[in-house]
């Protein structure tokens, strides 16, 4: 629903004795009710204003009532439609809800069917709303190119999110490969200045003596080698977003010329004497310490202040829970297609040892070795003996144990059935136990046999990490009470 006070309601019925008799039942609701006869006046009156619901009449004279359906599905599926329909078509309100519709009436109906029906309908969109905020906002399981649903990326999507549409400088942090340009991209595509360019320069792969140049251009002859004049970064990111990754890496000197620059918008070329002035917004970042680096010389204080408007961190992939299987799974598809390989997915105890593995390399060293496995090998799934280099050397003797020493409790209910013939009820029930007692001894017993280590067992089971630590608190509160009770 919006934000209005009183719901919006569009009736569509075209005869005016049961449109007034619909009004008058609704009459001591909170709604707005607005009345059209005809499906061309229910289509203009759906694009002048968008109603919270609508009461479709399916037979009217001028169109078919499945056409607006149809339209109003196609144009804004959020917005629900009720079907009023006689005794005979009650088929024709089936097929109708296929397409769409949220609920149906059937010909005649009380105020009090009326009411309900359009307050169900109400409430139950209020809370899809709700639901659809929550997965957009709350719990993403990706945004602008980044994957994962991890507590710690949607902090990082809030703030790119909030931070986008202002100018401020937005300093990322993080380790190398946890997606710093990734998250420059994501600014600059959620910021006004989505249609600029983005252009960006690595400070540490540039020689020092060509950084200034590579920033700010240089005119035809202003060093050996300069043969023509050339535009530098600041010049061809106007109007949209320069990313100056490793920015603690700039040699000192051009770290003043960065400070005047971002005070004043202008610059001058290598060389040069004309002052140009650009229209840019900065995103830095650094995979150190950028205040370690201010104590210790190595960067100045004053332009560590200005950079640092908006700080940014991005969490290393050893921190992201069961987004290291998400990213792997998106890696190993397009890999697979790319390479034509049948790959599809990891099994048990390959994923088992992605998820205990640390990635010193994060993001780039994830990407790198699924490239690998996807060239060197083929096969629908990923096996623990197809995994390389580091991950080779992890010892995997844990996890066919932990496989291996779950009890096979349908082979030992039959062996029972064998010896003891047809059990009774009494060996039933010693036999068959609740569900959730199951659940959690095999949980815990995964756990345990995983030496702790809960991202791995959660692998094992193929369950997410946060799953387990959910039941555990249940369970701690089960026992608490029952403690209590006793």
């Amino acid at each position: 629903m919006s934000g209005r006070t009183r719901p919006y309601i569009l009736l569509v019925e075209d005869t005016p004795t049961l449109a007034r008799s619909y009004i008058q039942f609704l009459r001591d609701e909170p709604y707005e009710i607005h009345h059209v006869e005809l499906g061309k006046d229910a289509l203009r009156s759906f694009e002048d204003r968008r109603p919270d619901a609508i009461l479709l009449d399916l037979r009217l004279p001028d169109m078919d009532g499945m056409d607006i359906l149809q339209h109003v599905s196609e144009q804004d599926e959020g917005v629900p439609v009720i079907v009023i329909t006689a005794h005979g078509s009650v088929q024709t309100a089936v097929t109708a809800m296929r397409l769409g519709a949220a609920d149906f009436i059937v010909k005649p109906f009380s105020a009090d069917r009326l009411k309900v029906t359009l307050k169900n309908v109400l409430e139950t969109n209020k809370l899809r709303e709700i639901v659809d905020t929550y997965r957009t906002e709350i719990d993403r399981g990706g945004f602008e190119g980044f994957i994962g649903s991890s507590l710690p990326m949607q902090a990082v999507y809030r703030i790119i999110e909030a931070a986008a549409s202002s100018k401020a400088t937005v300093f990322v942090t993080g380790e190398s490969g946890t997606g710093k340009e990734v998250c420059a991209e994501a600014i600059k595509n959620r910021s006004p200045r989505r249609k600029g360019p983005l252009v960006a320069i690595n400070c540490a792969a540039i020689p020092h003596d060509l950084m200034e140049s590579e920033i700010f251009g240089h005119v035809k002859g202003a060093f050996t080698g300069a043969l023509g004049e050339r535009e530098g970064a600041a010049h061809m990111a106007n109007g949209g977003t320069l990313f100056l990754d490793e920015v603690c890496e700039m040699d000192l000197d051009l770290q003043a010329k960065l400070l005047r620059f971002i005070q004043t918008e202008t610059f001058r070329k290598v060389g040069g004497s004309v002052t140009e002035k650009v229209d840019v917004r900065l995103v830095c970042a650094t995979n150190r310490d950028p205040m370690e680096e201010v104590k210790a010389g190595r960067f100045r204080e004053d332009l560590y202040y200005r950079l640092h408007v908006i700080p940014l961190h991005l969490p290393p992939l050893r921190d992201r829970d069961d987004d290291i299987l998400k990213i792997a799974d998106m890696f190993l598809r397009s890999y697979a297609e790319r390479e034509g390989r049948k790959f599809r997915q990891f099994e048990p105890a390959a994923a088992a040892v992605l998820m205990s593995y640390d990635w010193p390399g994060n993001v780039r060293e994830l990407q790198n070795i699924i490239q690998n496995i996807v060239v060197l090998n083929d096969g629908e799934t990923v096996t623990a003996d197809m995994l390389p280099g580091p991950l080779a050397q992890i010892d995997r003797s844990a996890i066919p144990a932990a496989m291996a020493a779950v009890p096979d409790t349908q082979a030992s209910s039959e062996a029972d059935a064998r010896v003891h013939g047809k059990p009774t009820v009494q060996a039933l029930s010693d036999d068959i136990r609740p569900l959730a007692t199951v659940e959690r001894e095999y949980i815990e017993h995964a756990i345990n046999r995983c030496d702790g280590n809960v991202r791995t067992a959660a692998a094992l089971l193929g369950i997410a990490p946060q799953t387990i630590y959910r039941k555990r608190t249940a369970w701690e509160e089960e026992d608490l009470a029952s403690s209590a009770a006793e």
